[in-house]
């Protein structure tokens, strides 16, 4: 969902949940890795929006909140797929906490 550059987000909350590519009721949003970036970056999503995280690279990644707790994906292993829902607007950056220097930010309207 989500991405780009380091620093504090809103104290908002996004949850990970159960996969689906609806982003809202009008259309679909997502994020690819590949090639060690996260793909679109930044990604804008509307409120109440799910959106799917898919792993296209040739190695394990996470989309993890850099507040710690917004949301988390867990390890996503060469093409798995995950959502996140994200509940309140505001700016979320995130990383890859296998590999520390991929960024990413998720701006919910």
């Amino acid at each position: 969902m989500l991405i780009a550059g380091c620093g504090g987000g809103d104290s908002g909350s996004a949850t990970a949940n159960s996969p689906s590519s609806s982003a809202s009721s009008q259309g679909s949003s997502g994020v690819t890795i590949s090639d060690f970036k996260f793909k679109p970056n930044p990604l804008t999503a509307q409120s109440g929006a799910s959106v799917k995280v898919t792993n296209d690279d040739s190695a394990p990644h996470t989309v993890t909140a850099d507040d710690g707790h917004s949301f988390d994906t867990g390890t996503l292993d060469q093409g798995s797929s995950k959502s996140i829902s994200v509940t309140k607007p505001g700016t979320y950056p995130y990383h890859c906490s296998i590999h520390a220097f991929m960024h990413g930010k998720l701006i919910v309207k």
